[in-house]
């Protein structure tokens, strides 16, 4: 699975989803984009868009879009934060779907 790392996620955690391929925002040039312009860019060449911005799916109609968006739930953007929901991502990212919004972290629903 192609999955992008908004630039809020930190690079460090791609090599605790090895069986991803990853890049980032910041990689792909495309660290200045905004939400709405980052998710036009990124549907283009990835399945996923991975975030810590808990805002991004009430600003976006996802349902129109190619890509699926995952929100990641935690107290802060920190790698030792993320760490503890990479198991959680690792079941999620092969089940994710083009259009929709998933959330993983101990407030999602």
């Amino acid at each position: 699975m192609k999955v992008l790392f908004d630039h809020c996620v930190p690079k460090p955690l791609i090599k605790h989803l090895p069986q991803h391929e990853i890049r980032t925002a910041y990689q792909m040039g495309w660290d200045g984009l905004k939400n709405g312009q980052l998710l036009d860019a990124a549907e283009v060449e990835f399945d996923v868009l991975l975030t810590v911005d808990q805002n991004i799916s009430h600003q976006q109609n996802m349902p129109a879009r190619r890509i699926s968006l995952v929100v990641v739930i935690a107290p802060n953007n920190t790698v030792a934060s993320l760490l503890l929901l990479v198991p959680a991502l690792v079941s999620l990212l092969p089940t994710v779907e083009p259009g929709k919004v998933y959330t993983v972290g101990p407030s999602a629903s």
